[in-house]
């Protein structure tokens, strides 16, 4: 069974490196390539699936907009399971303040280098459970491109999914300060799980993961 690992705004496929998975799965890494000039996450999410071969059965797992993009995904594709980690699988389940952004006209004139180092400064403010892999997660950041955050933020509060697919399965942290739990209707609930944890907290993890694949 093959298991695409699908990454978050600020992150890389390093941001699975604490995971396990069985022997009989085969992991592939799908990479957040620059989207399209002014692309939807539902159009960015179909510029990904390439990297997803469908000619045998596959799961989907995603971490914050690597879980909003699976979903969009099991709109068009076939998946086995969705798993979405510390994400959401609506509009409605992210933060009031990302839709009021949208209507702010300050997003214009904000850039991707703004994004990405307010994102340095911020990151181990709202979820210090970032510290415990500390070194990854700057030098993940450090690697991103300004111009995929910008794209990145632009899909994300712009983002109007109402609905979602009935085979995804949502695991999420009660200390979740990016995507709090308030809006969230999980599946599994890790207690002290932030919005980091599939690398910082990657123990408590891999029990639902194996629980559930």
């Amino acid at each position: 069974m093959n298991v695409y690992l699908i990454p978050g705004l600020g992150t890389d496929n390093r941001v699975f490196n604490n995971l396990t998975f069985d022997s009989h799965y085969t992991v592939h890494h799908v990479e957040l390539v620059l989207p399209k000039e002014k692309s939807s996450m539902a159009d960015y999410a179909r510029q990904l699936s390439v990297q997803i071969d469908t000619s045998s059965p596959f799961i989907l797992i995603g971490t914050s907009l690597g879980g909003m993009l699976a979903t969009e995904m099991a709109d068009f594709l076939n998946p086995e399971k969705i798993i979405i980690i510390a994400s959401a699988k609506t509009a409605k389940e992210l933060p009031y303040r990302y839709r009021v952004q949208e209507k702010l006209p300050l997003k214009k004139v904000v850039t991707g280098n703004m994004i990405k180092s307010g994102t340095l400064f911020l990151q181990p403010i709202v979820e210090p459970k970032r510290n415990n892999e500390k070194e990854t997660f700057i030098a993940m950041l450090g690697d991103k491109d300004p111009e995929f955050m910008k794209h990145a933020v632009h899909m994300i509060i712009n983002w109007d999914r109402t609905a979602h697919s009935d085979k995804i399965i949502h695991i999420h942290g009660n200390k979740d300060k990016t995507i709090p739990i308030r809006n969230v209707r999980y599946d599994y609930l890790i207690k002290g799980g932030s919005h980091v944890m599939t690398l910082a907290q990657a123990e408590e993890v891999n029990k639902v993961l194996k629980e559930v694949l």
